[in-house]
């Protein structure tokens, strides 16, 4: 029976994996939290009464192994992208070091898809915990309403009030913010990354590729997001082509949010 539930595990742990890394984002934590979990679920096998299926069971355990850890965790702001984007822009120290990620990375190309499943990922950051959790479980892991309810121990209006207020605070985030909805909106990091580090190809073309641009001017919002999450659900930020460089990003926007602001105090009134 045991060995049965362990193949079980090992079909879904990827998944497991990168759903609790898109919410700690931090690799090693998210290692750490899985492998607790594991052996957690097969201490405790024997109260597994199969109300629900196996990985509910398992998610639910993550969830509660990973409680602690995310209750730590302040929500991001919704400029935290700018922030780390100044300062490699400014900085050749911190360039240097982004270029040295990119360079480890397998193709050395830079995919415009999971830079936006990386943004993505940076705006769910700033939603309340719950509405983070309730999206990414319905929307990308295709969990049930009442799998939801078991995994969160959330009563169900709770669960559809975060789904709906999720939605409904992305799509004013994106709206406002991505140049490939808005065209006036402030982030422009796509293009601009896409165009630096592959310099071989045209930016923009490479950008027309993926249909969440391509559908850019529809007045449709909840559509547009729907487009984003069937490019989140198709990309896995642990094992992908730019999974370092998504990491890099992941790993540090809080403390860049912190230096960056540090650094707005400490300038000098002649420098402002």
């Amino acid at each position: 029976m045991k060995e049965q539930y362990e193949i079980e595990f090992i079909s879904f742990k990827d998944k497991l994996s990168s759903f609790i890394f898109r919410l700690v984002t931090n690799r090693q934590d998210t290692e750490d939290i899985v492998q607790e979990t594991y052996l957690k679920a097969f201490e405790k096998l024997n109260t597994f009464r199969k109300q629900s299926s196996f990985k509910t069971w398992v998610f639910t355990i993550a969830m509660n192994t990973a409680k602690n850890h995310l209750e730590k965790q302040k929500r991001w702001q919704e400029n935290a992208q700018d922030y780390g984007a100044n300062l490699h822009s400014k900085s050749p120290e911190y360039w240097e070091r982004f270029q040295h990620v990119f360079k480890s990375t397998p193709d050395q190309e830079y995919d415009i898809k999971e830079h936006i499943s990386y943004c993505f990922n940076c705006i769910n950051k700033t939603l309340p915990l719950k509405q983070q959790v309730c999206l990414l479980l319905k929307e990308v892991y295709h969990f049930k309403v009442d799998e939801i309810i078991q995994i969160t121990n959330l009563t169900e209006g709770v669960v559809k009030h975060a789904l709906a207020d999720a939605r409904k605070n992305m799509i004013r985030i994106f709206d406002g913010r991505c140049a490939f909805v808005n065209k006036n909106g402030v982030c422009h990091q796509c293009t601009e990354l896409t165009g630096i580090l592959n310099s071989k190809q045209n930016a923009y073309i490479k950008a027309q590729e993926v249909k969440m641009v391509q559908e850019g001017n529809s007045v449709d919002k909840e559509y547009l997001l729907d487009l984003r999450l069937e490019l989140v659900k198709g990309i896995n930020p642990l094992n992908s082509k730019n999974t370092l460089v998504t990491t890099y990003f992941l790993e540090h926007s809080e403390k860049w949010v912190i230096e960056g602001k540090l650094k707005k105090v400490l300038k000098k009134p002649s420098e402002k």
